[in-house]
């Protein structure tokens, strides 16, 4: 899955996706090549587990952050706007920090200048659209909600807040329109203001609105990333936060685009898998490997909790915490899950 990081010159959008995926780029108001990171989600539960089996591997959950290049002047050029569409979910960085001239962040009015841009492009594709199928008559279904949400928009709804059905979504997945993707917001704020709380009227448009926000300070996280992990600790605490803001971050992300952690332990690696929410035991199970979804018997299940509390597989069978389920269980986050197949 992909999430993109965009914003206006001057927002930190760079020095954020540097801050989460350890790369050096490109920044200021020239940079407009996009780039591509894999960051691992931060899970204590992989690492317990890791504690329980000391396995040979450890691996965690992946997401791929892309910074979506820059605009010119006060907004986001088509290709930026282009490069938008081939996302799964959007991340808008803010600016809530003083520039090189002293001039304040204006954080709402990127939220709303965002929003109107988004709302106008997916606009265009939709009239365009519209007015084909008006002209041909080929797809009434496909006209009627085309319609509705060509309604929504120039009533400056974005599409995720209409109510639509599965079948609808898988209808319109074929436009990629931006106003329908998740979109979550990153408040970029000055160091000083790193342990404030998130100011009221944007935590307010991010909840009429249903989309997430965090608050991070870019520069700060690039600070911790560059300390020693015995040095973050005391640095942390300093600025009266329990754990890089990146961390949080990150796990935002990996909620916004619905995913769950499915786990497999053992002693020769304990892992967590991404899968979308909602999965049933066979789908999830060809995620590791295509063989065995197709040879799928049954899932051995035991909640994280559970195998933490026994300590093994053998006593949480005694306890009776290890559950038998066939091919209709669906899988929730944190199950630790062995898998049995027929070759």
């Amino acid at each position: 899955m992909k999430i993109g990081l965009v914003g206006y010159p001057g927002s930190g959008k760079s020095t954020v996706f540097g801050a989460l995926t350890g790369m050096e780029v490109e920044t200021g108001y020239g940079a407009g090549k996009a780039n591509l990171g894999v960051v691992k989600v931060p899970d204590p539960r992989v690492d317990a587990l890791a504690g329980l089996y000391s396995p040979k591997k450890t691996t965690y959950a992946e997401i791929t952050f892309t910074d979506l290049g820059g605009g010119k002047g006060e907004g986001l050029d088509r290709a930026v706007l282009n490069e938008m569409r081939n996302v799964d979910a959007l991340c808008q960085v803010l600016r809530a920090f003083p520039d090189a001239t002293g001039e304040a962040g204006d954080p709402m009015a990127e939220l709303t200048g965002l929003e109107t841009e988004t709302l106008l492009a997916d606009l265009e594709v939709v009239e365009q659209r519209v007015a084909r199928l008006a002209k041909d008559r080929s797809n009434p279904r496909e006209l009627a909600l085309l319609e509705r949400v060509k309604e929504s928009l120039e009533n400056e709804q974005p599409v995720r807040a209409l109510d639509l059905s599965e079948e609808e979504e898988k209808s319109l997945s074929g436009y990629a329109l931006l106003t329908g993707k998740p979109l979550l917001m990153v408040l970029n704020v000055a160091e000083d203001d790193v342990a404030a709380p998130v100011p009221e009227d944007l935590a307010k448009a991010a909840a009429d609105r249903g989309v997430g926000l965090i608050a991070l300070s870019a520069a700060v996280e690039m600070d911790i990333a560059q300390l020693d992990a015995s040095e973050q600790g005391e640095f942390l605490e300093s600025l009266g936060l329990e754990e890089p803001a990146k961390n949080r971050f990150i796990r935002a992300a990996f909620d916004l685009i619905d995913l769950i952690s499915m786990l497999t332990a053992g002693p020769d690696e304990c892992r967590a898998w991404p899968v979308p929410r909602g999965i049933q035991a066979p789908r999830a199970a060809g995620k590791i490997h295509s063989d065995i979804e197709r040879g799928f018997i049954r899932a051995e299940v035991i909640r994280y909790e559970d195998l933490l509390e026994h300590g093994s597989e053998a006593k949480c069978k005694e306890a009776g915490a290890l559950r038998v389920e066939g091919k209709d269980y669906v899988i929730q986050d944190g199950d630790v899950v062995n898998f049995r197949f027929n070759v």
